[in-house]
C-alpha cells in the first residue's frame, strides 16, 4: 500500500514539473514554425509612385528561387505585402495589421521615406524588426538609440547628394550656377542638405535657387520657370518620378540645357525614356544596383540570374526593370541575415544579425558595393559609383565613391 501511494504522489508531482516547465517555456516566436517564416511589408501597389513597387516584387520572385532551393533552413519564407498607394496612414495601419492580425515575423522592404517614417514607431513599440528599409532617409540609420529595431538598406539620400555636390565642386568654372528642384518632404531635404555638404563652404555662393514642391500638386511648370530664370548651369532634380520626368520636359521646352543631376529613386531607365529621346541625355545619377539595361551588365552573372528568376517566379514581370533587381539585392541580403541568425531564429537574433553584416558577393549589387554594418554603422551601402545617362541607357563612369551620411 505504501508503495502504491508513493508511486501516485511520484505521478502527481512529475505532472506538476511537467506543467510548470510548460508554463515557464519560453513562448514561440511569432511568424516562425518549423516549416516557415513570414514577412510583411507595405508600398504603394497603386498610385503615381506605383513603379516603385518592383522593389517589393523583386524581393518576393527572390524568396520563391530560395525557396525551391530549399529555404533557409527547411523553412520556407512567405512574403506578404499590402498597397499603402503611398499613403502614411494606410503603411501604418498595414503594419499594424501585419503585426497584430497576420503576426510577421519582421517588416522588410517597406517602400518610400514617409512610410517607413510612420511604420517606424508602429513596429519599435512592438519590438518588432523593420529591416532592409526601401529608403535612403538617413535617420533610418541615425536614429538608431531612439529606434533600435530600425535599419535601412538604401545609400542615404544625404549621402547621394553630397556625392553630387562634390562631383560639381570638383568642375566647377567661373560660371557655374545651381538651381534645385527638391521635395519639400523629409524626402527632398535629406538630398539638399546632403548637396550642402558636399558643396562645403562653397554652397551659398554655388546655389542660386532651391524651390521646393509639394508632393500633391499637379506639377512643377512655375517651379522649373523661376529656376531656368536663375541663370543656372547645373540643375539639381530631387523628385519622384512624375516630378523628374515634368522637370525634363519643361527645362527641354524652355530650351534651357543645365548639366542635369537626377537623385537615384527618380533614375530608372522607364523613367529616363523620355519624348524627344534625347531629352534627359547627358544627366548623371548614381549607380549601387545593377540596372538590366545597361549595356555593360548584359552578360552580367547576376543580371542574368535576375533574369531567370524573374521568368521562373514572377509572371509577367519585367527583366529589364531596376526596381525589380534592386528588390532581389535586398532580399538576397534579408536570407543572409536570416542564415546568419540561426536555425533558432528570433527577432532579437535577426536585429544581430543584420548589424553585424559583411557580404560582400551580392549578385546583384554593381561590382564592388559590399554590405556591411555594425551596430553603431547602420547604413549598409556606403559605396556608389556614378552614371551618365546617354542614348537610352546608363553608362557608369568613374571610380566607387563613398556616400556615407
Amino acid at each position: 500500500m505504501g508503495r502504491v501511494l508513493w508511486f501516485g504522489a511520484a505521478v502527481v508531482l512529475l505532472a506538476l514539473v511537467l506543467a510548470g516547465s510548460a508554463v515557464t517555456a519560453p513562448p514561440a516566436t511569432p511568424g516562425v514554425t518549423a516549416t516557415r517564416i513570414l514577412i510583411g511589408s507595405t508600398g504603394p501597389l497603386t498610385g503615381e509612385t506605383a513603379s516603385s513597387s518592383g522593389f517589393l516584387r523583386g524581393a518576393s520572385a527572390y524568396f520563391r528561387y530560395v525557396n525551391a532551393h530549399g529555404g533557409v533552413f527547411g523553412r520556407q519564407i512567405q512574403f506578404a505585402y499590402l498597397d499603402d498607394a503611398s499613403s502614411t496612414q494606410r503603411a501604418a495601419a498595414n503594419a499594424q495589421r501585419l503585426i497584430a492580425d497576420d503576426g510577421v515575423f519582421a517588416l522588410f522592404s517597406v517602400v518610400g521615406t514617409n512610410s517607413n517614417l510612420a511604420v517606424r514607431p508602429v513596429a519599435n513599440g512592438a519590438r518588432v524588426p523593420q529591416v532592409f528599409s526601401a529608403s535612403g532617409a538617413t535617420t533610418l540609420g541615425s536614429d538608431y538609440a531612439r529606434y533600435p529595431w530600425t535599419i535601412g538598406y538604401l545609400p542615404t539620400y544625404a549621402g547621394e547628394g553630397a556625392v553630387y555636390g562634390r562631383h560639381i565642386l570638383a568642375r566647377r568654372t567661373a560660371k557655374t550656377k545651381v538651381a534645385v528642384l527638391y521635395q519639400s518632404d523629409p524626402y527632398g531635404w535629406d538630398l539638399l542638405r546632403g548637396l550642402r555638404t558636399g558643396l562645403g563652404a562653397s554652397a551659398g555662393k554655388l546655389i542660386a535657387r532651391a524651390l521646393g514642391y509639394d508632393p500633391t500638386s499637379a506639377n512643377v511648370k512655375a517651379q522649373i520657370d523661376r529656376l531656368e530664370a536663375s541663370g543656372a548651369t547645373t540643375l539639381c532634380i530631387f523628385a519622384s518620378g512624375k516630378f523628374a520626368i515634368q522637370a525634363f520636359v519643361y527645362a527641354d521646352k524652355l530650351d534651357w540645357h543645365p548639366q542635369i543631376y537626377v537623385n537615384d529613386v527618380a533614375a530608372a531607365s522607364s523613367i529616363m525614356r523620355l519624348n524627344p529621346a534625347d531629352t534627359a541625355d547627358g544627366a548623371i545619377s548614381i549607380l549601387w544596383a545593377k540596372d538590366p539595361t545597361t549595356p555593360s551588365f548584359t552578360n552580367d552573372a547576376g543580371i542574368r540570374l535576375a533574369g531567370r528568376i524573374v521568368k521562373a517566379f514572377l509572371p509577367g514581370g519585367s527583366t529589364s526593370d531596376s526596381f525589380v533587381v534592386a528588390g532581389m539585392a535586398e532580399a538576397y541580403s534579408l536570407v543572409d541575415a536570416l542564415r546568419t541568425a540561426g536555425r533558432s531564429l528570433t527577432r532579437a537574433g535577426l536585429m544581430t544579425a543584420v548589424t553585424h553584416m559583411d557580404e560582400t558577393t551580392n549578385p546583384f549589387l554593381a561590382p564592388g558595393i559590399v554590405v556591411q554594418t555594425t551596430p553603431t554603422a547602420r547604413f549598409p551601402i556606403t559605396q556608389v559609383r556614378l552614371q551618365r545617362w546617354h542614348h537610352g541607357h546608363w553608362v557608369p563612369f568613374g571610380p566607387l565613391l563613398a556616400a556615407a551620411p
